[in-house]
Order: C-alpha cells, then sequence, then structure tokens
C-alpha cells in the first residue's frame, strides 16, 4: 500500500510542479495555459493535468486529467509519464491497469534524474508486487515497444 499512500499524498495535499505554491490560475491565466496546452507545449499540458487532477482553478476531474497527462506523457514529458502511471495505478479517470502503470512509470524512471527518478523506481516496484509474472513481461514489452516508437501508440 506504500505507492497507494504516495499517490493519495500527492494527488490530494502536496502542490505539485511548476507554480504550485501559487494560488491557482484565474479565468484568464487558465484560458492562456489551455490554450498553450492545445498548442501541444507538454509543461502546459502536464500543468493542465495536475490542475485536473488537485481541483485547483477547475473542477477535480480525473478523465481530464488523464487526458492531459497522456498528451504530454505520448510527446515523452517523464512528469506527466509519472503523473499517467499513478492514475492508472489508482484507477482515476479511467480503469485501473497495473501494466499501463508499470510501463508509464518505467519511461518515466529512464528520463528522470535523482530524487525524483528514484521515487518512479520505487513506484515502479510496488505495482510490479500487484502483478504477475506475466503482466510484467508484458509491460516491460510495451515499454520497449512504446520507446521506440518514441511514445507513438503507447
Amino acid at each position: 500500500m506504500h505507492i497507494l499512500r504516495i499517490i493519495l499524498l500527492a494527488v490530494f495535499v502536496l502542490p505539485v510542479g511548476p507554480g504550485a505554491a501559487f494560488p491557482p490560475p484565474d479565468s484568464k491565466d487558465l484560458h492562456a495555459l489551455q490554450g498553450q496546452a492545445n498548442q501541444g507545449d507538454t509543461e502546459a499540458q502536464n500543468r493542465l493535468g495536475e490542475l485536473y487532477a488537485k481541483g485547483r482553478g477547475v473542477p477535480q476531474d480525473y478523465t481530464q486529467a488523464r487526458t492531459w497527462y497522456e498528451k504530454a506523457a505520448s510527446q515523452g514529458h517523464p512528469l506527466a509519464q509519472n503523473n499517467l502511471a499513478e492514475l492508472y495505478f489508482a484507477g482515476l479517470g479511467g480503469p485501473q491497469d497495473y501494466v499501463r502503470a508499470y510501463m508509464w512509470v518505467s519511461l518515466a524512471a529512464a528520463h528522470m534524474k535523482g530524487e525524483e527518478k528514484k521515487q518512479a523506481e520505487d513506484n515502479r516496484e510496488d505495482v510490479a508486487q500487484r502483478m504477475t509474472p506475466a503482466q510484467i513481461t508484458e509491460a516491460k514489452r510495451l515499454s520497449q515497444q512504446c520507446q521506440a516508437n518514441k511514445f507513438k501508440g503507447c
């Protein structure tokens, strides 16, 4: 249950990411952020995912959070990949899927450094404890395929 506690703490309590120490965006800032995200800015996409996951400046909506995280993750944004893995692990915004959680957190860990990398690796191990050997093999295969395809079709 270690990863679940971390996820719940991260999603509901801890401010994370750029601007986390600041108040929720006002409608003008939110509109600008949405415009940047719609133009493919991965930082903006990840930030929107965080806002929706935490209900900061927008209604809490895990489905929207997952959508924005997926957009950034599919462009190689490691923090978005980790955030997306957390939603898959907890079944927030869609069905719970340990294989996808393992895949995304593995991809994130491969591109993170320092404490973030260690945390992603710990999260991957927590997910693996809930998986069968066949599921782990499939998740590793999907990770390799996703990396080889530069995150397209993941």
